[in-house]
């Protein structure tokens, strides 16, 4: 089974081996992020991803099963603290995947800590989350201290923009994303811009991006509000390449922008295409439910599958499941993990991907080049 992880043999589809003890059973894993607000679908990508690696695992150790608890952020930093309090107080919970958005991670990731509640976040990408001393974090993927830089050369490689300008939407994703992009393509961005949280008119910005003469935008932020403008950017006229980080890359941003307005739009992701991923989870994904995988829900079942792997060998307090995690080495579907000491993947095992929209879908284009 594709799921299997080194060392974590009753993370397998297949396997029947119910050796947990029944005085560790009961235990859960909690999904933190959003499933309600105008950016759900990546949470939901995520809690969908999780919740196979719990089904498979559940159908081969039915004696012994543990529980997915599903936290819905709707992807709020406001509403962070009180459930990562929520969480805490739940003794069963042992660990997290996620907090799915980096804001959100920013306010729950001291309290959820504090606790030795382990946290593996499939999706949260800010490079700060690794430098605030919690000590239970951990991060499935690469940063954006690996997207940024990747996501410049690609415009400035292979776009070959003379003039970029930037947007980001302030939030600590979509701010610190577009800081690593400027800070990369130095004289080459012309102008910068902010935008606000549920803005839905453009015609400013547009105008202002217009008359910068940039033949590029880059988009720190959200489907939520690159949707809408980048509609209102081609209905208007506006011919620059529009590249954007992983909070953009999902069909509702085709959807929303329309399939017409949105064609050619670049999307990077440290996140593996699901024509590369190892073994049967596409398949067995849309099985459960209906769809393709999205963003990020491959990472979210690796994620799964070594806080289960933890669980099935007996770590069955946070303090062990913790170390377990700190020490864990393994082959998912979507790397080979190895944490280093601040919880962010050894650099080896991380590749950012240039997705590009065609005929109203997001396929892979490239692999984003290296420093």
């Amino acid at each position: 089974m594709a799921g299997l992880l080194v060392g974590a043999a009753a993370c397998a589809k297949n396997n029947n081996d119910e050796t947990t003890s029944g005085s560790n059973c009961g235990n859960e894993i909690a999904f933190f992020g959003a499933l309600t607000g105008g950016n759900a679908q990546l949470g939901i990508n995520i809690r969908d991803g999780a919740k196979l690696a719990l089904d498979q695992y559940n159908k081969a150790n039915s004696s012994c099963q543990v529980k997915l608890v599903e936290k819905d952020s709707a992807g709020d930093p406001a509403q962070a603290s009180g459930l990562a309090s929520s969480v805490v107080q739940d003794a069963k919970i042992l660990g997290v995947v996620g907090p799915a958005f980096s804001g959100e991670s920013k306010v729950a990731n001291p309290i959820l800590s504090k606790q030795g509640v382990v946290i593996l976040t499939a999706s949260a990408t800010n490079p700060a989350l690794a430098q605030q001393g919690d000590k239970t974090f951990h991060r499935a993927l690469g940063n954006d201290a690996s997207q940024g830089p990747g996501a410049a050369l690609y415009i400035k490689d292979v776009v070959k923009s003379k003039k970029t300008f930037v947007v980001d939407d302030a939030s600590e994703y979509g701010k610190g994303l577009a800081d690593q992009v400027k800070k990369v393509l130095g004289s080459v961005v012309v102008k910068s811009a902010v935008v606000k949280e549920k803005q839905v008119d453009f015609g400013s910005l547009v105008n202002d991006i217009k008359a910068s003469g940039a033949d590029t935008v880059f988009w720190g932020g959200y489907y939520r509000e690159a949707a809408p403008f980048m509609k209102q950017f081609r209905d208007n006229g506006g011919k620059a390449t529009f590249v954007a980080g992983d909070g953009v890359k999902d069909d509702a941003f085709v959807k929303g922008a329309g399939e017409k307005e949105a064609e050619g739009a670049i999307l990077t992701c440290p996140c593996v295409p699901p024509e590369k991923l190892q073994g049967t989870f596409a398949a067995d994904y849309k099985a459960a439910t209906g769809r393709d995988p999205g963003t990020y829900s491959a990472e979210a079942f690796d994620a799964a599958n070594i806080l289960l792997s933890g669980i099935k060998a007996g770590n069955t307090t946070r303090e062990k499941l913790n170390t377990y995690v700190n020490n864990y080495t393994g082959k998912g579907i979507t790397t080979t993990f190895k944490f280093q000491s601040d919880g962010d993947l050894d650099p080896s095992a991380v590749a950012v991907w240039a997705y590009k929209v065609q005929g109203g879908k997001i396929i892979a284009d490239q692999l984003a080049p290296k420093p």
